[in-house]
């Protein structure tokens, strides 16, 4: 039996780091939070761009019932599929725009009979050709179409099927499901999607029709249905943008829909009902690019460099979390509010109805990307290729219970954060007086809780203009790989108003030192190539710090959010140019990746 290593104790410039490098302890947590791991984003044969591509069969409840460990049949390989790990939550987010019309089409239901447009789809959906359902129908007139097949009775039974499916696999305490869905607005094909999800029971939830985009392609026109919608039933609404890396400078911009400079309103609208972001998914990530991050060595990882319909996606800083979160303090130097003041999280926005995050058992976005056939050089083009595609990501949340009551109140207090799949253990607490005992006790949480604030939130000025100090542990996934280093990304607004950035090294594994300008050489890579095996002979399996910013200012604002990184590990890419047998070159993608998890940032105000 292996014993775990004892604590080692290494000097940083302003820090006291803490490694294990054996065996992964577990990390005792606070009574009032424990760790829950879900899914905030997906989508079932409800939304209609999966059931074109393939996904006919998985409907909402067979997707909750996958989270949950529960095996069921893939879509197009006709096979039994069963999560290695159940999840803990889930929100089915299908698309509000014709929700769960294709499922009736193929109920040959009685509402799509009753009227010309309905008639239309049915016949259509018989005839041979390359989509199914609802695709395959163009509408001459589409204003009597979205009346006809978009009226209130058929998105009335759609959208209870929904939350049927949902309450049918609630099981507080042990498995949590979300009621949400899809806002998908794409002006110009730029993504400015959102997934929303509510904390109204059952019965307040059915007394409204998701928002879509046949309702509004404007921002400002959904963050007022939320508005009326709470205001009526008193329920609570979270929106969460996602793939903000394809919106072509829209998502994060300095103006709003009509061009006009964002005033205190706007902020404090936008905070109201979008609070979190969604900084990776399958369609890659959105945390930053390398060319608005120079200086950041680990800024190139699973970019997208397409927007939706595949057109390219120069960079743009309205574009990636980072950069929006900078913005955004720049703006509350200018008006007084911050507009991106968000917490950050993970999902994988799957159209197959199924989470998968693990790089060895990675299908693709979509049902039809399946068979490994079609991922060939010579294979028909299609928008999302399988191996363009990231297996991302999840979201990881620190609640006291697993309901939804608390669950979403985590979401309101963005005490969670996302990783790119790996089950990373991460606590983050922000105060002025952690202290190198702190990084060693045996419970984190109590001292974090106790002499400090979590992740997610706001810092005032110390009465002593102490600096402030992060307490910062990061555990391995338990079935995964090893931890290469902690950082600390930091954001400030000097005394020009202007926004800055910088990247500490705050923890990491073996005996590696800092050169004269702070950069740490690189871990290793143990990724055979060959058989996409490695070995986690190299890295630590946690990682402990007491951090003090160096580069303090009392009179400055600033930002601080934790980026974890895993050893090289091997991309689902390398894992199918294996069982292929085929140059992993062939595959246009990288052989080796180094996962990660990202906290919620901490605000500092004076």
């Amino acid at each position: 039996m292996t014993m775990p290593a004892p604590f080692t104790r290494r000097r940083l410039a302003c820090c006291t780091a803490i490694l294990l490098s054996a065996t992964v302890l577990p990390l005792q947590v606070n009574a009032q939070t424990r760790l829950l791991w879900g899914d905030t984003h997906l989508h079932t044969n409800f939304s209609q761009d999966a059931y074109a591509t393939g996904t006919l069969t998985v409907t909402p409840d067979m997707a909750y019932r996958f989270a949950r460990g529960i095996p069921i049949v893939h879509p197009r390989l006709d096979t039994k599929i069963q999560i290695d790990r159940p999840l803990d939550f889930l929100a089915v987010t299908d698309h509000a725009i014709g929700l769960g019309l294709d499922v009736m089409i193929g109920q040959n239901h009685e509402l799509l009979q009753a009227t010309e447009n309905g008639r239309a789809l049915l016949e259509a959906a018989n005839q041979p050709g390359e989509w199914p359902g609802v695709m395959r129908y163009r509408p001459e007139d589409r204003a009597a179409y979205l009346e006809e097949t978009f009226s209130p009775a058929i998105r009335t039974t759609a959208w209870q099927m929904e939350i049927d499916a949902a309450e049918k696999n609630y099981i507080p305490g042990t498995f949590t499901t979300l009621f949400g869905w899809e806002w998908t607005s794409a002006p110009g094909g730029k993504n400015l999607h959102r997934c929303v999800i509510t904390d109204g029971t059952a019965d307040l939830v059915s007394q409204f029709m998701p928002f879509s985009n046949a309702d509004s392609l404007r921002p400002e026109d959904f963050w007022n249905f939320l508005q009326s919608t709470s205001d009526s039933l008193g329920i609570d609404f979270v929106a969460i943008p996602h793939n903000s890396n394809i919106s072509g400078g829209l998502m994060f911009d300095e103006v709003d829909s009509d061009g006009r400079p964002m005033d205190v309103n706007y902020a404090l609208t936008r905070m109201r009902w979008e609070p979190l972001v969604e900084v990776t998914q399958t369609k890659g990530t959105s945390e930053v690019h390398p060319a608005l991050a120079p200086n950041d060595e680990f800024a190139e990882y699973e970019i997208r460099r397409k927007l939706l319909a595949g057109e390219d996606a120069p960079p743009d800083p309205a574009d990636y979390v980072r950069s929006a979160l900078l913005r955004g303090m720049e703006i509350e130097n200018r008006i007084g509010e911050n507009p991106y003041k968000f917490g950050m999280l993970g999902a994988t926005d799957n159209h197959v109805g199924m989470t998968q995050v693990e790089e060895d058992n990675f299908q693709g976005k979509l049902a039809n990307a399946a068979h490994q056939s079609e991922r060939l050089p010579d294979a028909p083009p299609v928008v999302f290729p399988a191996w363009e595609m990231s297996a991302s990501g999840l979201t990881a949340v620190w609640a006291e219970d697993n309901t939804r009551e608390s669950i979403f109140a985590a979401f309101k207090r963005k005490e969670v954060y996302g990783t790119t799949g790996p089950r990373i253990s991460l606590r983050m607490f922000g105060g002025f007086s952690f202290n190198d005992e702190d990084a060693a006790a045996n419970d984190i949480a109590e001292v974090g809780y106790r002499k400090g604030f979590p992740m997610g939130s706001d810092l005032a000025s110390d009465r002593r203009r102490r600096p402030v100090s992060l307490l910062i542990h990061a555990a391995k996934d338990p079935v995964g790989a090893n931890l290469d280093r902690v950082q600390v990304i930091k954001g400030w607004i000097d005394e020009n108003g202007e926004a800055q950035q910088k990247i500490y090294d705050v923890a990491w594994s073996g005996d590696r030192e800092q050169d004269a300008n702070g950069s740490l050489p690189a871990v290793g890579n143990t990724v055979d190539p060959d058989t996409a095996q490695y070995s986690n002979s190299i890295g630590a399996t946690q990682l402990g710090v007491s951090w003090v910013d160096p580069d303090f200012e009392p009179n400055q604002s600033a930002l601080y959010y934790v980026r974890v990184l895993e050893i090289p590990t091997p991309r689902h890419s390398l894992y199918d140019a294996v069982a292929m047998g085929i140059d992993v070159a062939l595959t246009g993608q990288a052989a080796t990746i180094q996962e990660r998890a990202y906290s919620s940032p901490i605000w500092y105000s004076p």
